[in-house]
């Protein structure tokens, strides 16, 4: 039998084709994607090729379809494909004590409520548990990577990537008995452990978290600082949340705590200190040039009055400060980082008095660019670029509170919530699909909480 010329130039055509297709483990595609690179592309129509645990291509779906074939693939034609949220502060396992006490100043709520809970119920067993928790709230809602400071840390981890999330996880230090460690010196020995079992980890960056200024000695932040730069790890800390705290600071050393924890050396490295409410201009000029990483908490510093902090003036500065929920035992109630854009956003406006204060597309790259720039991590996470770890979250728009969409960014900030993520991937790993955990098991987690529930209560009364 002979073929026609015709016939035998389009298999020419096809076999051309199949042999420039480079071969994917994934594409996923979309009616947008919001890639936040250098020249924040929001692509229409849009796909991303993914290559084991990175982003390999991104472009229209015509060109990816064209250039790339995928072993899988993930198609939402009414979603926007996103960089996956970084929660830049967090107690994740603190999730079990959610709701716990509410409605109180932050020294009450520490001293009389938190301290003598995690006293009388945290053991490894409980921070496990609540870290699932934690992760399987923070996949649902959208976020990859999250910024943790608490107790057994190296079960934070363990529990991290067993949900398959990215974290920057801190070994709390402080200046008295903790439910781990009980004091500084074994607390620093037992950070160091766990600094060298998850060195080089592709998922989990170990960190020193000394609670803060107030809760150790100097000679405890120094040493924090030493092991931290021994081991190329960040500090993670608590700086200036609430009045008190800088009031107090003021009239024992004379010094700001930015100062201070300065003329310590504590800031003169790798360092993500969280809240930044009470700054000054010198504070910030310090923070500038130690290129120190902020954590902004709105609904935290909103709900126990520890004022705003001055979220404009930091970005203006070239400061990286990106969104964190803060725990949820009672300064916030959830991980729900879309509901912290909105709030950053409005929150700017009312206290500047400037409607064009902090738009929307700068709250979204709080939660993602400019929160993994604040982590030292933006060259593997925070936008959709090749060569960057596939962190990629699907936001449906098929809801109708999504519909008519004028602008993805007012869309994403304004108008659509955490319950709108349907698919998360984490490190060119599908954590999440249809709004289902496929890392852990999601009902059992929460008959734990349950169980846990029972047992804090008990242990209150």
């Amino acid at each position: 039998m002979r073929l026609s010329s015709k016939l035998l130039f389009a298999i020419a055509l096809l076999l051309e084709g199949a042999v420039q297709a480079a071969p994917a483990d994934w594409i996923w595609s979309a009616r947008y994607v919001v890639t936040m690179d250098a020249q924040r592309r929001v692509i229409e129509n849009g796909a991303i090729a993914i290559v084991g645990d990175h982003i390999a291509a991104v472009g229209p779906r015509a060109a990816i379809d064209r250039d790339w074939q995928p072993k899988q693939r993930l198609d939402r034609p009414e979603a926007i494909l996103a960089p996956g949220l970084i929660n830049m502060h967090t107690h994740a396992a603190m999730a079990l004590f959610r709701g716990i006490a509410d409605d109180l100043k932050l020294q009450d709520w520490l001293e009389k409520f938190i301290f003598p809970a995690e006293a009388k119920n945290v053991d490894r067993e409980f921070v496990r548990w609540g870290t699932r928790l934690a992760c399987l709230e923070m996949a649902l809602s959208g976020t990859t990577t999250y910024t943790d400071m608490y107790y057994f840390e190296e079960t934070v981890a363990q529990a991290t990537k067993e949900a398959g999330l990215r974290g920057v996880l801190g070994q709390t230090i402080i200046g008295f008995p903790a439910p781990d460690y009980k004091t500084p010196q074994a607390a620093l020995a037992g950070t160091e452990s766990f600094l060298k079992a998850f060195a080089n980890d592709p998922l989990i960056v170990p960190a020193v978290a000394p609670h803060a200024i107030y809760t150790n000695s100097d000679e405890t932040l120094k040493s924090c600082r030493l092991l931290a730069d021994r081991y190329h790890a960040p500090v993670v800390i608590h700086l200036s949340e609430t009045r008190k705290e800088n009031d107090d600071s003021l009239a024992a050393r004379k010094m700001t705590p930015t100062a201070a924890l300065d003329s310590l050396g504590v800031l003169s490295g790798w360092t993500v200190a969280a809240h930044g409410v009470w700054l000054d201009d010198a504070d910030m000029k310090i923070l500038k040039t130690r290129d120190t990483g902020l954590a902004h908490c709105p609904s935290s510093n909103m709900k126990l009055a520890s004022g705003v902090a001055p979220v404009v003036k930091i970005l203006d500065l070239g400061i990286a400060m990106g969104l964190g929920t803060d725990g949820v035992a009672g300064s916030n109630n959830d991980h729900d980082l879309m509901e912290e854009m909105d709030l950053a956003a409005k929150l700017q406006k009312v206290t500047t008095g400037d409607p064009r204060a902090l738009p929307a597309e700068e709250a979204f790259a709080m939660a993602t660019v400019i929160g993994a720039r604040a982590l030292h991590l933006e060259k593997i996470i925070g936008s959709l670029e090749p060569g960057k770890r596939a962190d990629v979250i699907a936001i449906r728009l098929d809801a109708p509170h999504a519909v008519p969409i004028y602008n993805v960014y007012s869309q994403l900030v304004y108008a659509l919530k955490g319950s709108d993520v349907s698919d998360v991937m984490v490190n060119g790993r599908a954590i999440v699909r249809d709004r289902k955990m496929l890392t852990l098991d999601a009902a059992a987690v929460m008959a734990k909480a349950v169980e846990y529930q029972e047992r804090v209560k008990k242990s209150l009364h």
